[in-house]
């Protein structure tokens, strides 16, 4: 495929719908120099976009932990997302919201009087792993940490909090792995770069206290599946040399869904019946 920059297409900005070549915006935009951005990723499946409505909430209060507001609604968000999906033809696909402040009469850190706008574009977008979902994915650990929550609004999805999750991720694939993952500020397990993580023992399941990263809204959906089927959840703060007790584990998230990991570092963990069953029951889940 060509370049995201350079397709054919519709993408929503600003509450119009243009061609995509044409979704641009000048060199100096605020946060293309100071990261005032926040932006949800989801998954439309059969037409349906995949609790659309709680990543319209998430991307309207991320906006204003960062001291944004949104000029459109909850409901406005929504139409423009479908919108831009009718325009392009899809109906399976991948959403990306972003909101960002744009360029206007200031252009230092401090940016009140400058316009945020929002666009809404798509792509279509298979297994985020490749064939991990049925191999294992291969997980390094970052030399970053996740920061503490007295240093940045961790429960935030900013594009700031994603440069780390850039550098982590070139690491490990020059390494041979798919992704990384964090520990936090205080050495425990985090999450990984673009998705949460869950561990099983015991026919138990572990997943880190989400007290310094985004709670995300599959690892949230995927907690509830487990608690249905009778399975107890343990959320808490989890020490890395626990990772060698551990018999399974998963990634939760909009673009990895539910993946299996095989390894992480040099600790391997089966593709178990329990990870197979809760991956067919969320891939149930999103096209009901």
């Amino acid at each position: 495929m060509s370049g995201y920059d350079d397709r054919d297409g519709k993408i929503w900005m600003d509450g119009q719908l243009i061609d995509w070549r044409e979704a641009n915006v000048h060199i100096l935009t605020h946060a293309l120099h100071y990261a005032s951005s926040v932006f949800e990723g989801e998954r439309c499946y059969s037409g349906k976009i995949f609790k659309g409505v709680e990543h319209s909430r998430r991307l309207r209060n991320s906006a204003q932990l960062l001291d944004m507001e949104i000029p459109y609604s909850v409901e406005e968000i929504e139409a423009a997302k479908y919108a831009m999906l009718k325009a392009n033809g899809w109906t399976d696909a991948y959403v990306r919201a972003v909101a960002w402040r744009g360029a206007g009469e200031d252009m230092g850190v401090s940016a009140a009087r400058n316009p945020v706008r929002l666009a809404v574009a798509g792509w279509e977008w298979g297994a985020y792993y490749g064939d991990a979902k049925t191999t294992g994915a291969k997980i390094g650990i970052s030399r970053w940490k996740r920061p503490s929550p007295e240093t940045i609004p961790v429960h935030a999805k900013a594009a700031g909090l994603y440069m780390i999750c850039t550098m982590s991720k070139h690491a490990a694939e020059a390494q041979g792995f798919s992704d990384a993952l964090f520990m936090d500020y205080r050495g425990y397990v985090a999450e990984c770069t673009g998705a949460n993580i869950f561990f099983v023992k015991d026919g138990e399941v572990y997943t880190p206290l989400p007290d310094s990263f985004l709670n995300g809204i599959t690892r949230q959906t995927v907690i509830a599946l487990l608690k249905e089927k009778g399975i107890r959840v343990y959320e808490r703060h989890i020490e890395p040399n626990e990772l060698e007790g551990f018999e399974q584990c998963w990634l939760t998230g909009t673009a990895a869904e539910v993946t299996p990991v095989g390894q992480i570092a040099d600790y391997t963990f089966e593709v178990g019946a329990l990870t197979r069953d809760i991956a067919q029951a969320y891939e149930e889940l999103v096209r009901r």
